[in-house]
């Protein structure tokens, strides 16, 4: 399925395996549209060398331990790629020549299932599934041509993933450090009918500037993801930390570097105590759910969680942040009496919320307009296919009120 953005990689004069010429590796982590700086700095901060943000994720650089750290530590990022080669092309016979030149036999084992996934954004090619069948030949054909026979395929649950990106010139061949998704945290959990993906959570807290030890309030929490990102935020607590991941079955892979990175995690992190983490929904099934999810990570006792019809809710505090995933409408009748609501809404934040920020993810572009705030910021994102924005409303007393 061809996916309408580019993941660019630096370029490249060959079709060998990109290395920074002071030894580092390229890698490149894709990310939820409208996260990719807030993502660039986030790995920065973990190391990463020549972060630089674009629309679908950050190209940055770093020796290989980084993607470690990056893969245990990231709240935002989706998969973290290690960049094998790009090289421009014209037809389908130059991409296979272009991924047979890699030695993939260096990289993972003949014992190991692969699977080659394919995207592009105006690539000049008839059919994004036969490059698929071209890449899986051209990674089979390396193998056989050096040990005599090649790794089985597994559409499934691959122990590698390799990834072709294709653009109007470029053609670009990743290994998937990841594995799975870096938004399955390694635990299984209740979902409400319109599940936040866990790193678009993590946006929303990271681009409201809530930092741990400030109020925060979900007032419609459903089940509950943006207090569980919250809450081990608040604890220090690693994302990846319950799963494992795809560079694990690479050659590469350093068995004792990776036990001491995390290790220092586990290390950093806090002991479980209450913390000013609040969160409340209409519906029992709701509460339930969330309660459900936080008791399951050990996090119940972090949060306070109650049933509770939101426009009878208080602040919990003097000053604080509320960042919340409101219905959006998108079934029928939904959204007229989401017209209802959402005045009512806008004249609780003004009454009981006046020194609080508001941070509210909307897929609709009419029903924030009825809150009849002035929103001071809103940010583009997507939640999954659906466009969105989160429209920031600071309520200071006095003011916000729209005519």
């Amino acid at each position: 399925m061809a996916v309408l953005r580019r993941l660019p990689g630096a370029a490249a004069t060959a079709p060998t395996v990109a290395r920074a010429i002071d030894g580092n590796v390229h890698f490149y982590a894709t990310c939820p549209r409208g996260l990719a700086a807030a993502l660039a700095e986030e790995l920065t901060a973990l190391g990463a060398q020549n972060a630089s943000a674009d629309e679908a994720g950050v190209s940055f650089e770093g020796p290989f331990e980084v993607a470690y750290a990056a893969n245990l530590e990231s709240r935002l990022a989706t998969r973290i790629l290690w960049r094998m080669t790009r090289f421009d092309y014209r037809n389908e016979n130059d991409i296979y020549e272009g991924a047979k030149r890699v030695r993939w036999h260096a990289h993972f084992g003949v014992e190991r299932t692969f699977k080659v996934e394919t995207n592009g954004v105006k690539a000049p090619v008839k059919s994004l599934d036969f490059i698929t069948l071209k890449v899986k030949d051209a990674v089979a054909d390396v193998f056989r041509d050096a040990l005599g026979k090649r790794p089985d395929v597994s559409s499934r649950e691959p122990d590698v993933r390799v990834h072709c990106f294709l653009d109007a010139k470029w053609c670009t061949l990743y290994l998937d450090t990841s594995g799975e998704p870096l938004f399955k945290r390694g635990r299984r959990e209740q979902v409400g009918e319109a599940p936040l993906k866990k790193n678009l959570a993590a946006g929303l807290l990271k681009l409201s500037g809530w930092t741990p030890g400030q109020p925060l309030l979900d007032p419609m929490c459903g089940s509950g993801t943006i207090l569980v990102e919250a809450a081990e935020m608040a604890l220090q607590l690693a994302p990846g930390r319950d799963r494992p991941f795809g560079f694990e079955n690479l050659t590469r892979f350093d068995a004792a570097k990776w036990a001491e990175i995390k290790a220092a995690g586990l290390a950093r992190a806090e002991l479980i105590a209450p913390k000013p983490i609040f969160g409340s929904d209409l519906y029992g099934r709701s509460v339930e759910g969330a309660r459900a999810n936080l008791r399951d990570m050990g996090l119940e006792s972090v949060v306070s969680l109650k049933q509770v019809n939101l426009l009878e809710i208080s602040a919990p505090a003097e000053s604080g942040f509320i960042v919340t995933n409101p219905p959006y409408g998108v079934r029928l009748g939904e959204k007229e009496t989401l017209a209802d609501f959402y005045p009512e809404l806008g004249h609780l934040l003004k009454q009981k919320f006046a020194g609080w920020n508001a941070y509210i993810l909307s897929g609709d572009t009419d029903l924030p307009k009825l809150i009849r705030l002035s929103a001071t910021k809103r940010t583009p994102l997507y939640n999954g296919a659906i466009e969105c924005r989160l429209y920031e409303y600071r309520m200071v007393a006095g003011a916000n009120r729209r005519p």
